[in-house]
C-alpha cells in the first residue's frame, strides 16, 4: 500500500469518529444539560490522557517492529510484543489505580462542579478508571499493527472505536436517562470491545506464537528504552493538550469548560488530517534512517509542503466561518460565546499541524530525548502563562496562549529536524 493510500485511511479512521461525534454532541448537551456534557468532557480527556500510561510503549512497539521487518528479523517479533503486552498491562494498571485514588479530589475539589453532581463526578472518575488498562494495552496493540504499516485495518478499528466512544452514551442516554454514570460505563465497554477488536488481528500476525515466547531481557530493555523518554514526552503533550480544560474549570467553574472545549476539541481533532499523514510516516521514516537515508529529506519537504497548502485552507476556512458554523450546529447563544475562541484556536491549528512532520521525522531516528525535553521546558512554560491569561483574559486568554505555545513547538521541532536530516 502506497504512503499516499495508507494517509488516505488514516484520515477515514480519523474522520468518520468525528462526524459521528457531529451528531451526537447535540443531543447529548440538549438532554444532559451544558455542565453534564463539559463533566462527560472531562471524563474523556482523563481517560485519554491516563491513557498515556503505556509510557511510550505503543509507539516503541512501532519502532521496534517497523526496524525488524526493515531487517528481515521477524523471528524476534513475538518476543518484542509479548513485552510489550505485559508492560502495558502493568503500567495501565498503575494508572487505573491513581485515577481512582484521585477520584474523590477530582470530583469535591479540582473540578469546580456543582455541589450536586460532586458525588456523581467522583462514582464516574472510578469507574472510568477501569477503562485505563484497557486502553493502554490497546495502545501497545496499535502499535504492533502499525509497525506492520496495517493501517487499513487500524483505521477500521478507530472507526468503530469513534462511534463506540460517542455513540454507546448516546445510546445509554435514550435507555436510562441523563445518567453520568451509565454514560461512563459504555465507555469502559467500548474499550473492552475495541481491545478484543485488536488482540485478533495482531495474533493472527504472529501466528499465535506470543504466548509461547520466551521474552528476551535485551529486546525488554530496547523497548523501556525507547518507551522512557517516550513516555516523557507522552506525558507532558497531552497534558499540554487537556490541562487548559481542568484549569478553566478550577478556575472559572465547569459550567463555562464547554465554551472553550466543544470549538477546542473539534478543531484539535482535525489534526487528524496531519496526524494521518504522519503516523504513516512514522514507520517509513523508521525504515529509511536503516536504508536510505537519502530520500529522507525529499520525503520530509513533500510531506511538510503538502501539509502546509492542505491546513491553509482549512484553517482559513474555520476563522471565517466559526461563527456561522457555531451557530447551525449549537445555536447562535453558544455561538456568541464560542466563535472568537474558535477562530483564534485555528490559527494554532495550522501551527500544531505543520509540526508533526518534524516530529516524527525527530522520533524515527531514534532521538526521543529532544522531543521530551522540548515539551518539557513547553510545559513549564506554558501552565504559569495559561493561569496568568486566564485571570486577566479569561477563555481568551486561554485560546491566546495555546497558540504562543504551538508556534514555538513548530519552530524548535523544524530547527531539530533540519539537523538530523541534513
Amino acid at each position: 500500500m502506497s504512503l499516499k493510500n495508507k494517509a488516505i485511511w488514516n484520515i477515514i479512521g480519523s474522520i468518520a469518529p468525528m462526524l459521528i461525534g457531529l451528531f451526537c454532541i447535540p443531543y447529548l448537551i440538549k438532554n444532559i444539560g451544558l455542565e453534564v456534557f463539559g463533566i462527560l468532557t472531562l471524563v474523556w480527556a482523563l481517560i485519554g490522557y491516563f491513557s498515556i500510561f503505556d509510557f511510550g510503549i505503543g509507539r516503541a512497539l512501532t519502532h521496534q517492529v517497523s526496524s525488524n521487518l526493515s531487517e528481515s528479523l521477524t523471528v524476534n517479533l513475538p518476543g518484542i510484543v509479548k513485552a510489550g503486552i505485559i508492560f502495558t498491562s502493568i503500567f495501565g494498571v498503575f494508572g487505573g489505580v491513581l485515577l481512582a485514588a484521585t477520584a474523590h479530589q477530582f470530583g469535591y475539589k479540582w473540578l469546580n462542579v456543582s455541589e450536586s453532581l460532586q458525588k456523581s463526578t467522583t462514582s464516574c472518575l472510578m469507574i472510568a478508571s477501569l477503562g485505563i488498562p484497557l486502553a493502554t494495552i490497546v495502545s501497545g496493540l496499535k502499535g504492533v499493527l502499525e509497525g506492520y504499516e496495517d493501517f487499513k485495518l487500524t483505521n477500521i478499528l478507530r472507526v468503530l472505536f469513534g462511534f463506540a466512544n460517542f455513540g454507546f452514551p448516546t445510546i445509554s442516554v435514550v435507555l436510562f436517562g441523563p445518567s453520568l454514570e451509565y454514560m461512563v460505563i459504555s465507555l469502559v465497554l467500548a474499550r473492552l470491545i475495541i481491545l478484543f477488536a485488536h488482540i485478533i488481528p495482531v495474533s493472527c500476525k504472529l501466528s499465535n506464537r506470543i504466548s509461547s515466547q520466551i521474552i528476551s531481557k535485551k529486546k525488554m530493555v530496547e523497548l523501556l528504552s525507547f518507551g522512557a523518554w517516550m513516555s516523557l514526552s507522552n506525558i507532558i503533550s497531552p497534558l499540554m493538550v487537556t490541562s487548559d480544560r481542568f484549569i478553566i474549570s478550577y478556575m472559572l467553574g465547569a459550567s463555562l469548560v464547554a465554551y472553550y472545549t466543544v470549538p477546542f476539541d473539534i478543531i484539535i481533532r482535525l489534526l487528524v488530517i496531519p496526524a494521518a499523514l504522519t503516523t504513516a510516516l512514522f514507520p517509513r521514516f523508521t525504515y529509511l534512517f536503516i536504508n536510505n537515508k537519502n530520500d529522507i529529506k525529499r520525503l520530509y519537504m513533500k510531506s511538510l509542503n503538502t501539509l502546509m497548502a492542505i491546513m491553509l485552507m482549512i484553517c482559513a476556512l474555520i476563522f471565517i466561518s466559526s461563527y456561522w458554523g457555531l451557530s447551525i450546529w449549537l445555536g447562535k447563544e453558544f455561538a456568541q460565546k464560542s466563535w472568537l475562541i474558535a477562530s483564534i484556536l485555528s490559527v494554532g491549528l495550522y501551527f500544531n499541524s505543520l509540526a508533526q512532520v518534524p516530529h516524527a521525522a525527530v522520533q524515527a531516528s531514534g532521538d526521543i530525548r529532544a522531543t521530551s525535553l522540548i515539551h518539557l521546558v513547553e510545559f513549564v512554560l506554558y501552565v504559569p502563562l495559561l493561569i496568568i491569561s486566564l485571570i486577566y483574559y479569561g477563555l481568551m486568554g486561554a485560546a491566546l496562549v495555546w497558540v504562543l505555545r504551538v508556534m514555538a513547538d513548530y519552530i524548535v521541532l523544524s530547527a531539530f529536524a533540519r539537523k538530523i536530516i541534513a
